[in-house]
């Protein structure tokens, strides 16, 4: 029951844990640059996505809007005579309506 362990062995053990521990400084900070690289290129790849569907909304509103302008132009034709206006005055309304209907849709995309 006094069996003495050979001191190569124990002296084995001992330089694997010390490598072990000498290693795991190095291999954590490895695996933290991963996180951190995935992470930085997730939210790169997030903003692009977000860009291009921004820009998708601002064709659709522009879009719309300018068919909007030409739907009551045709309309608001017949009206010229009857409202007093002139076509300059009756476009710069349309426009500066336009113009608040996009602030209000850019405020609300901003807040929500």
């Amino acid at each position: 029951m006094g069996d003495i362990v050979n001191p190569q062995i124990t002296d084995a053990i001992t330089q694997t844990n010390v490598k072990v521990l000498g290693e795991a400084p190095a291999m954590a900070m490895g695996s933290l640059y991963q996180t951190i690289g995935n992470s930085v290129a997730m939210a790169a790849a997030n903003a692009v996505y977000a860009q291009q569907q921004a820009n998708v909304t601002y064709q659709a509103a522009t879009t719309m809007g300018i068919t909007k302008l030409f739907e009551s132009n045709t309309a608001s034709a017949a009206n010229i005579a009857s409202s007093g206006n002139s076509v300059q005055e009756q476009m710069q309304a349309k426009m500066d309506a336009l113009a608040a209907k996009l602030a209000q849709l850019k405020a609300a995309k901003s807040g929500g």
